[in-house]
């Protein structure tokens, strides 16, 4: 289809693909009202004005509290001074402009020339996008850390190594899975670039420990060992490696540890070699993806680390195949098998975003920096992207002008969305956890443990 040749008919266009966005966001996923982010704004009013500790807090009517390292809790200190009402829009504000720090980094310099039209475009593909709703609507942390590890990649990409590495080391210390980003650094040998890095992440850990030294030893103790703390291994929106292991009923940590080190060892090859080409952008998406994967718990939400791999798949000249898997990743059709993932329609259907992980990881194209202007150029030219799919959306945002052979491309990272509402509450079963209040809590005191999400008065 061509795109409208008057700017009147391109609004047109626009606001007929943002209400059929619209209905279908408001109509199909079911939303998460912001159950995360009510996690954190709990914990941290009682951990502040009411004397509890951060990892005793549960939201009332649940099993659910704070799984982060101390230091997110203590970077997320400044909300308990908010009203959850202007949390909740502060979330808003920071995710939207993590979004567009990563769509400005995936599109390159030439990001201008996709005009008003291009980004609104855009705009309505992403937000079909399941990740990215989840992320959103769950009130996560997922697109600020994806544009902090981001933030390095550009730095690295263009020369501008000197800050290198504080991205990645605020991101590890916020959460964990980022620190496999540490390891690609040393795995291209920029040392100092990995040792900003650790620096930080140690630093801000360090902080951590100085503020509530309690805290800390307990996560670093207890809770960062205790998987159950953040819910069910075999819910169906762990798409992790270790979730498709626990839904086949194989628990043992041997066999996922065995995975894990050959998943790693793909990884390394791979990413080796992306980094001798001098592409960065097909590193960073390769690392992302493998976080995803070797973790043992990797949420629907958590897979906005994919959206780097989707510009590399577009950039060497694949975006039919980038499209086709986004399409896929807009459905939420995982949650067809809420209920039950047995049998081989059930091992391959549960396990959807897994296989596109694993797939990605295994042949996403490296050291193809070229290519990108002439598919742009055409899909600019000659088309508008049909709401089914997202293919041309992607391309608007992630192709860039084939640097040359002396320039490396722009460093790109990783990082959710709602499902199809098959008789779920979203607001109370989130991760799908049946694991009740830990026995023994972090705190002796019964006032640490489950204020509401409007706690009383200091």
């Amino acid at each position: 289809m061509r795109t409208p040749a008057t700017d009147r008919g391109r609004v047109l266009l626009v606001l007929a693909l943002t209400a059929v966005v619209t209905v279908f966001t408001g109509t199909v996923p079911l939303l998460r009202d912001w159950f995360d982010l009510r996690v954190y704004y709990g914990t941290v009013h009682t951990w502040l004005h009411h004397g509890g500790r951060i990892y005793d807090y549960r939201v009332p009517g649940t099993t659910y509290g704070f799984t982060y390292p101390p230091f997110a809790a203590v970077g997320m200190a400044p909300m308990a001074y908010l009203g959850l009402g202007t949390a909740i829009i502060a979330a808003l504000v920071l995710n939207l402009t993590a979004l567009g720090v990563v769509l400005r980094i995936l599109a390159g310099p030439g990001w201008r020339r996709y005009g008003w039209f291009g980004w609104a475009l855009v705009a309505c593909g992403l937000a079909l996008f399941e990740p990215l709703r989840d992320t959103f609507s769950f009130g996560q942390v997922n697109l600020v850390l994806l544009a902090l590890v981001l933030g390095d990649g550009w730095l690295l990409s263009t020369g501008r190594g000197r800050w290198a590495g504080v991205g990645i080391g605020l991101a590890a210390a916020i959460k964990l899975t980022p620190a496999l980003f540490i390891a690609l650094l040393l795995l291209a040998r920029r040392w100092k670039a990995a040792a900003v890095a650790t620096a930080v992440a140690l630093g801000a850990t360090g902080l951590a420990a100085l503020v509530v030294p309690d805290a800390s030893k307990f996560y670093w103790t207890d809770a960062l060992w205790d998987t159950t703390r953040v819910g069910r291994l075999d819910y169906v929106s762990n798409q992790s490696l270790q979730g498709v292991l626990a839904r086949l009923g194989e628990t043992g940590r041997p066999l996922w540890a065995t995975v894990v080190v050959l998943v790693l060892a793909v990884w390394a090859v791979r990413a080796r070699r992306a980094i001798v080409l001098g592409d960065w952008t097909a590193a960073f998406a390769l690392t992302g993806l493998t976080a995803c994967l070797i973790s043992p718990i990797t949420w629907v939400h958590h897979l906005v680390w994919l959206l780097p791999s989707f510009a590399v798949l577009v950039r060497a000249g694949h975006p039919r195949i980038a499209g086709a898997l986004y399409a896929v990743m807009c459905t939420s059709v995982v949650w067809l098998w809420f209920d039950d993932s047995s049998g081989i329609d059930g091992f391959l259907g549960s396990n959807t975003y897994t296989w596109i992980t694993l797939g990605l990881l295994l042949w996403l194209p490296t050291g193809q920096t070229g290519g990108s202007r002439l598919i742009l150029s055409r899909i600019a030219a000659t088309t508008a992207p049909a709401p089914s799919t997202a293919a041309a959306t992607i391309a608007a945002v992630s192709a860039q002008p084939g640097p040359s052979s002396g320039t490396t491309a722009a460093a790109t990272g990783t990082a959710e969305g709602p499902d199809l509402g098959l008789a779920r509450n979203a607001s109370s079963d989130p991760t799908g956890s049946t694991r009740p209040a830990a026995a023994n809590p972090q705190s002796s005191s019964s006032r640490a443990s489950s204020y509401t999400v409007k706690p009383p008065p200091a």
